[in-house]
C-alpha cells in the first residue's frame, strides 16, 4: 500500500503519534516531539518479512474498516470487521489529564484491542526502529513486557497480551479484550486493562473540558474543535512552544528536494498561533506559548533573532541528511534538523513583537508585562529599525538570493509600531514618541519603495514586480485598512498573478528549486481574509467551503495542496493551515446573537 498523509493524530503535550487508516502507527518519535522516530514506516515502504519502525493490528480475513474520532477528543478508534462478521475495535490514545493537582502527561500511547462481536482472529505486529530506521531495535523482554532499546532510548512494551504471540507475530483469537501500554522503561504496578481504561476516561474528561472553555463560532464548530486540539497536540507543554508540524521530510509535491524538517517552532508562526489561541479563548495555552516566545525574545544575542528554535529554546539546529530512510515514497532525502535557523529573516522581528503584544494588553492572563519586559522586547526594535531596509531570505526562507523583502519590511514597521503602543500603555510616553515617530519613518519609506505605480500594487520586494502571497496580510498586521483603495488594487494584483483556480500560491517566480507546482494552503485562507476584509464576504465563504472539503478523511490539513488533483502534500499535521482555518472559520461565521 502506498504511503499517504490521510492521517489521524493522537498525542498529549509531550508525544504524538500519527496513525493511518489500516491502524498502523506510522510516525512517532520519543521520548519528545523531536526526538528519533521509533516509529517511521511514513518515510519508508515496508514488507511483512523485513520491515519495521511500525505498530500494527492485523484482522485475518478482514474486509471492511472505519475510523474517527471519539467526539471533542484525541481519542481516535478503528472499527474492523472479517468475512465471518467478527468485529473489532483498536482505541488509541495518549493519556492526557489532571493528576495530583498538575497535568499528567507521560511519555506515553495506549492501544486498546477490544472485540466487539464474533471470533475475530488477530495477529499483532509491534517493530520499532531505532537512529532515524537504521535498525530494528534489540529486544529483552519478561513476563508482561518487551524491552526495545535504541541508541538513544528505550521504548518498554507492557501488556497483558501474550508476549509468545507478540514476539512471534503469531495469529489469535480475540477473546475479550487485549491492552498495549508503550512508554518509558518503567514498571507497571497495576492491571494493565483496569489502567488503560481508568486512562481512557480521564483523558476523554479532560478533552471534553477543555473543549467547552472553547470559545467557537457558531458554524464550522466541529472543524474548529477538530483543528484546535490538533493546534493543542502541536504544543509541547514542558515549554510552551508550538512545532510546525509532527513529520519531517514529507515534499512539497511530488519528486522534488523541498522536504524540510518541521518538528521546530517557528517565529513566523507566532503571531498567527496567538491570535487563533486568543479568539479561541485557549488562554493558558497561549499563555505558556507567549512566555517561551518572551523567554527567547529577552535573550537574543544583540537583539537578533533567528527564523527558527528548537522546542527547548535551543538556536542551533545542524541540518544532516538521514540516509538511512528512502523518503515518503521513496522521494528523499529525509532530513533531521533545519538550516534556516541560520538565514536572516527580517520578519521576525515583527512576528515576536505582535504576539508578545498581547502580554501588555490581555487581562485575562496570569502575568502581565511590565516595564522590565518591554525594556528586553526594545533592542529587537531597534534591530528592526536597522535592518527593516536591508536584503534578507525572506518570509518564505528563500536560500539562494536575497531582496529587500516587503513583508519583512512591513513586519519591522509593525514591532516599532507596537512598541509605541506598548510605551502607550505602560505611561512611558518618552519612549511611547520616540517609536512611534521611528515607526513613523519606516512607514513612509516602505509604502514609497514598495509600491509599483504601474502595477498599482505593493510588490514582493522594493523596486520590484513580482508578487507575494504575504502582500495579502498588510490589512491584518495594521499597515493598511480595508478602506485604503492601494490594498484592494494589491488584492487584485495577487488574484490576477498568483490565483489557480480556487487556491493562492505564495508566489509563482522561480526560486532556488524552480517554479513551485503546488498552493501553500495558508495563502488561501489569506486571501479569505483579505475578501472578508473587502466585504467580499460570498466569495470568502465560498473558498473557505471548498478548503474544508480538502481535508482529508479526520479534518486535518497538511502544508500544500495539489490544485489539479486535491492531494495535500508537505509536512503534517501543519500548524499554519489549521490556525489559517481557525481565523477563517471566526471571521467568517454568523455572530451566535443573530444566528437565530
Amino acid at each position: 500500500m502506498q504511503n499517504s498523509i490521510d492521517l489521524g493524530l493522537i498525542g498529549n503535550g509531550a508525544i504524538g503519534a500519527l496513525i493511518d487508516e489500516q491502524a498502523e502507527i506510522v510516525w512517532c518519535c520519543m521520548p519528545r516531539l523531536d526526538a528519533d522516530p521509533v516509529f517511521c514506516s511514513l518515510l519508508k515502504e515496508h514488507t511483512d518479512q523485513d520491515g519495521y519502525g511500525y505498530c500494527t493490528v492485523e484482522l485475518v480475513e478482514q474486509i471492511s474498516i472505519e475510523q474517527q474520532y471519539l467526539p471533542n477528543t484525541a481519542v481516535l478508534v478503528t472499527r474492523m470487521t472479517d468475512a465471518g462478521g467478527g468485529v473489532i475495535e483498536i482505541i488509541d490514545f495518549a493519556p492526557r489529564f489532571r493528576q495530583f493537582g498538575r497535568m499528567f502527561t507521560p511519555v506515553m500511547l495506549i492501544r486498546q484491542i477490544r472485540r466487539l462481536q464474533g471470533s475475530p482472529r488477530i495477529r499483532l505486529v509491534v517493530r520499532p526502529a531505532g537512529d532515524y530506521g537504521r535498525e530494528r531495535c534489540p529486544i529483552t523482554y519478561g513476563s508482561h513486557h518487551i524491552r526495545y532499546t535504541s541508541p538513544t532510548w528505550t521504548l518498554r512494551l507492557t501488556t497483558d497480551a501474550s508476549i509468545t504471540m507478540l514476539l512471534e507475530e503469531l495469529p489469535f483469537f480475540l477473546d475479550d479484550n487485549v491492552t498495549l501500554i508503550f512508554g518509558a522503561d518503567e514498571t507497571i504496578p497495576s492491571s494493565i486493562g483496569d489502567l488503560a481504561r481508568r486512562f481512557q476516561d480521564e483523558t476523554v474528561a479532560y478533552w471534553h473540558e477543555w473543549v467547552r472553555d472553547l470559545g467557537i463560532p457558531f458554524e464550522w464548530q466541529d472543524e474548529v474543535i477538530r483543528a484546535a486540539i490538533t493546534l493543542k497536540l502541536n504544543t509541547y507543554d514542558d515549554t510552551g512552544a508550538i512545532i510546525a508540524a509532527m513529520t519531517t521530510s514529507i515534499p512539497e509535491a511530488a519528486n522534488t528536494v523541498r522536504n524540510w524538517d518541521y518538528r521546530f517552532c517557528w517565529l513566523r508562526d507566532s503571531y498567527f498561533v496567538v491570535n487563533a489561541l486568543n479568539r479561541l479563548g485557549a488562554t493558558k495555552t497561549m499563555e505558556r506559548y507567549l512566555a517561551y516566545l518572551a523567554n527567547i525574545s529577552a535573550s537574543a544575542p544583540g537583539g537578533r533573532l533567528q527564523p527558527v528554535y528548537a522546542i527547548d529554546g535551543k538556536a542551533r539546529l545542524e541540518e544532516q541528511l538521514v540516509t538511512t530512510l528512502p523518503g515518503y515514497r521513496g522521494m528523499g532525502p529525509v532530513r533531521r534538523g533545519n538550516q534556516a535557523f541560520e538565514q536572516i529573516q527580517h520578519d521576525v522581528y515583527g512576528s515576536a513583537i505582535l504576539a508578545v503584544t498581547h502580554i501588555f494588553f490581555d487581562r485575562r492572563l496570569l502575568r502581565c508585562g511590565d516595564t522590565a519586559l518591554f525594556q528586553r522586547l526594545e533592542p529587537l526594535g531597534e534591530t528592526a529599525l536597522q535592518v527593516y531596509d536591508q536584503p534578507d531570505a525572506g518570509l518564505w526562507e528563500l536560500r539562494g538570493s536575497a531582496r529587500v523583502h516587503t513583508f519583512s519590511s512591513v513586519m519591522c514597521w509593525a514591532a516599532c509600531d507596537r512598541l509605541a503602543l506598548i510605551a502607550n500603555q505602560l505611561n512611558l510616553q518618552d519612549r511611547a514618541t520616540y517609536w512611534r515617530t521611528k515607526a513613523d519613518q519606516m512607514y513612509t519609506v516602505i509604502y514609497s519603495r514598495a509600491w509599483n505605480e504601474e502595477k498599482q500594487a505593493f510588490t514582493a520586494s522594493f523596486e520590484g514586480d513580482s508578487m507575494d502571497a504575504s502582500l495579502l496580510l498588510l490589512h491584518d498586521v495594521g499597515f493598511l485598512s480595508a478602506e485604503d483603495p492601494c490594498f484592494a488594487s494589491t488584492v487584485t494584483a495577487i488574484e490576477k498573478e498568483l490565483k489557480r483556480g480556487d487556491y493562492v500560491y505564495r508566489y509563482v517566480e522561480a526560486d532556488d528549486f524552480g517554479k513551485p507546482e503546488n498552493a501553500f494552503i495558508v495563502c488561501t485562507f489569506w486571501y479569505i481574509h483579505a475578501l472578508a476584509a473587502l466585504g467580499r464576504m460570498d466569495e470568502a465563504r465560498s473558498l473557505f467551503e471548498n478548503l474544508l472539503k480538502k481535508r482529508n478523511r479526520l479534518g486535518l490539513l497538511a502544508e500544500h495542496i495539489d490544485p489539479r488533483t486535491g492531494e495535500q502534500w508537505g509536512n503534517f499535521v501543519q500548524t499554519y493551515s489549521m490556525v489559517g482555518l481557525i481565523n477563517s472559520a471566526i471571521r467568517l461565521s454568523k455572530r451566535w446573537d443573530s444566528a437565530f
